[in-house]
């Protein structure tokens, strides 16, 4: 039996990746600056932003799909379906969602930084040309942080749903 703190976590956790996961993809999304002479810059010029915007999709996606079986989880205290496919289900996604993340966040913030060095030190350009893509990289990497506070709940659920798995098999001794 799992207790009520832990279900109430794991709908918590649920809950914290789809608010982070949101909000990341909606900082990036509403990425674009525009310089004096009328050139725009958005997150599309970006491969890894791309990514970081998919990966976000992905995992919100996939919080939507999970969240009204954690609800049931936590107000029941047992599953929805209950035939042993929805634990390993969510052990291995969640695994998987998290392995994703980490790639998207690895993206994100090393074009963020490695960029923004880059920038600041190799180009000359006008104050204009650095302060708007130093604004683009800022959210950038705000965004990056948010994937990471949601990769960071995603890898507790990990381990959360492999601790019930474990605990419902017989011991073999």
């Amino acid at each position: 039996m799992v207790t009520k703190s832990v279900t109430n976590s794991i709908l918590a956790l649920r809950i914290v990746a789809l608010a982070t996961s949101a909000a990341s993809m909606a900082l990036l999304v509403t990425n674009t600056y525009k310089f004096q002479d009328g050139a725009e810059v958005k997150y599309q010029d970006f491969y890894s932003y791309s990514l970081v915007v998919a990966i976000a999709a992905i995992s919100c996606a996939y919080s939507i799909v999970q969240l009204p079986f954690a609800v049931y989880y936590a107000i029941r205290h047992m599953r929805l379906i209950n035939n042993g496919f929805l634990p390993k289900f969510d052990l291995y996604a969640d695994q998987v969602i998290s392995m994703c993340l980490g790639g998207a966040i690895g993206g994100g913030f090393a074009l963020s930084v490695e960029l923004k060095k880059f920038i600041e030190d190799s180009v000359e350009a006008s104050d204009d040309f650095k302060g708007t893509y130093n604004k683009l990289l800022i959210r950038g990497f705000i965004s990056s942080a948010f994937l990471l506070v949601t990769f960071l709940s995603m890898a507790v659920l990990s381990f959360i749903s492999s601790n019930i798995r474990l605990r419902k098999q017989p011991n073999p001794f």
